[in-house]
């Protein structure tokens, strides 16, 4: 889009906030899934052997001081999901399977506030089995952890 165009009234002009009469394509529960197990493996599961035999030595050493470990472990995780959530607005599992995070203002990607807050609300919420199921019962398919940090997981367009 041309600044030109927009001027000239040949192109409208992008509004800044959401309509909130337009629905939202959310993303199914089924490809949210499939993209936690894809980035499971793609993202999470190399931070873990690196934590575990390189950083700590081995499962033993991380069994005896498993509170450092999971925090050897969040860090770099939480630094990496958060910088693909503001960059793109996806980490590779969600580009696997065309769902994106969108700031529910804006429909753009998050910010980099928005990004931590919803990596914080997810690493808790996970951990309470009711927030696992929230999303089950909602008709725009948002956890717990979306409503807290103001986002949404939208199915993109090719």
């Amino acid at each position: 889009m041309r600044w030109r165009d927009v001027k000239q009234n040949k192109i409208p002009a992008k509004s800044e906030k959401f309509q909130s009469s337009e629905v939202l394509p959310y993303a199914s529960h089924v490809d949210k899934i499939k993209a936690f197990i894809t980035d499971t493996f793609l993202l999470s599961m190399p931070i873990f052997y690196i934590v575990i035999y390189l950083v700590m030595g081995d499962r033993e050493s991380f069994q005896e001081d498993m509170i450092l470990g999971w925090i050897y472990i969040l860090g770099p995780l939480g630094i990496v999901i958060v910088l693909f959530y503001f960059m793109t607005g996806q980490t590779p599992g969600m580009k696997a399977y065309d769902i994106q995070v969108v700031d529910n203002n804006t429909i753009q990607k998050p910010t980099l506030i928005l990004a931590l807050l919803r990596f914080i609300f997810f690493n808790l919420i996970l951990f309470t089995f009711i927030g696992l199921f929230f999303s089950f019962f909602r008709q725009d398919k948002r956890g717990i952890h979306d409503l807290l940090s103001g986002t949404s997981v939208i199915k993109t367009t090719k």
